[in-house]
């Protein structure tokens, strides 16, 4: 087991939840017996800089508080270092934490984990020369992304909702190009998902039945349905009751390619860049303790 460890808060995740969480964390991870090393964050990019100076330090593990936009970016210095990350979810959609099984709305029980280490490697995504920790979006699912991330009320996955119901009044489908292992697929559809783990948006099964472990990346293509359709369709993902709709299609590959015009992607709920994308996938990159 770990016994000297870097916390590192990211204080504006949650809106001000990861400076909440912060002492509950440490004062459960030093009664386990850990040296506990406090760092906060100041920016978004911090995160990086600071999980980089965590590697030089010779700390046997890292913890992040913070969401999944903490995480990706963390996951930037510590994919393929062997240090092992404790995943301490204080976001807003928390689906990296999800998808590990780690515990949402329990810090105390989140930071057990990492005192009682046990690992496990998890495969990551790679787009762009970035890794991601759980899907990438284009289409319907990328405007929600953006528009929920410009919201500043409500809080919480009432956010995604709201932006749904904004997005759809004037969305039609895209004409996409989708190449997954070398098979080619032509399409008009509402969004194109590609994932490592099976959630985003907070929860939606986007991507439902997905391993994080099996070095695939899953694919699902929404294809043409009424605005109404659409709209019936989200609440069945966050239950995964979506699967076998006649209008869902889904594959597996090590390797997919994205084209659409005039589409931008989103990873980890944040931006990735302009289609088209190569995804790929990196075979058990990142450790974490589970």
């Amino acid at each position: 087991m770990a016994r000297k460890i870097a916390l590192v808060v990211n204080p504006t995740s949650g809106r001000g939840l990861g400076a909440r969480v912060a002492p509950v964390v440490r004062a459960e991870l030093e009664a386990g017996g850990l040296t506990v090393e406090e760092y906060t964050t100041t920016c978004a990019e911090d995160v990086g800089r600071i999980s980089a100076e965590v590697i030089a330090s010779g700390a046997d593990a890292v913890a992040l508080v913070g969401g999944d936009g903490t995480f990706h970016l963390g996951a930037q210095v510590l994919a393929k270092s062997g240090l092992p990350l404790g995943v301490i979810p204080a976001g807003t959609g928390n689906d990296f934490a999800r998808g590990i099984g780690v515990p949402l709305k329990n810090p105390k029980a989140a930071a057990a984990l990492i005192v009682g280490g046990r690992t496990r490697s998890v495969d990551l995504g790679t787009a762009k020369d970035e890794y991601i920790t759980t899907v990438v979006a284009g289409g319907f699912d990328s405007l929600v992304n953006k528009r929920a991330n410009a919201m500043t009320w409500p809080k919480g996955n009432s956010r995604y909702t709201l932006a749904t119901l904004a997005e759809l009044r004037t969305f039609t489908p895209i004409s996409y190009v989708v190449t997954v292992d070398g098979e080619v697929i032509e399409t008009d559809a509402m969004l194109v998902a590609v994932g490592t783990g099976p959630t985003y948006g907070g929860g939606l099964q986007i991507c439902a039945g997905a391993e994080i472990d099996d070095g695939l990346l899953d694919v699902t293509i929404i294809k043409p349905v009424s605005r109404l359709t659409l709209l019936q369709m989200f609440p069945k993902l966050a239950k995964g009751s979506h699967v076998g709709h006649p209008k869902l299609h889904t594959l597996r590959g090590r390797s997919v390619r994205l084209e659409a015009a005039g589409v931008t992607a989103y990873a980890d709920g944040e931006i990735l860049g302009p289609l088209p994308v190569d995804i790929g996938i990196a075979p058990g990159a990142l450790t974490v303790f589970c």
